[in-house]
């Protein structure tokens, strides 16, 4: 259960990084999957697990995918942003010939 949790609390930041990415479709619909998520979790822990392909189980699944595009989306506009990788990409334009 632990691990489902530190999804989850990935999972619920991810619409601040869609929103840090500029993407606000994607945070609107990942907080609205997230809502889902924190049901199915709170569905199994209180109750019995749902059936597979319910709302709230396809809601949970889904999520999970999406936020962990939105991280490594994030991580790699981080790297991209990053002083040395542009120093880099800056001598590897000059080390070209022409």
């Amino acid at each position: 259960m632990g691990v489902i949790v530190m999804f989850l609390l990935l999972s619920t930041i991810t619409p601040f990084l869609f929103l840090l990415l500029k993407k606000p479709a994607f945070a609107i619909v990942q907080s609205i999957l997230l809502v889902g998520m924190w049901v199915y979790y709170f569905q199994v822990i209180l109750y019995t697990a749902p059936a597979a392909f319910t709302v709230t189980w396809s809601m949970f699944y889904i999520g999970l995918v999406g936020s962990q595009i939105a991280w490594i989306l994030f991580i790699i506009a981080t790297v991209e942003q990053s002083p040395a990788y542009q120093a880099s990409l800056t001598k590897e334009k000059d080390t070209l010939p022409s």
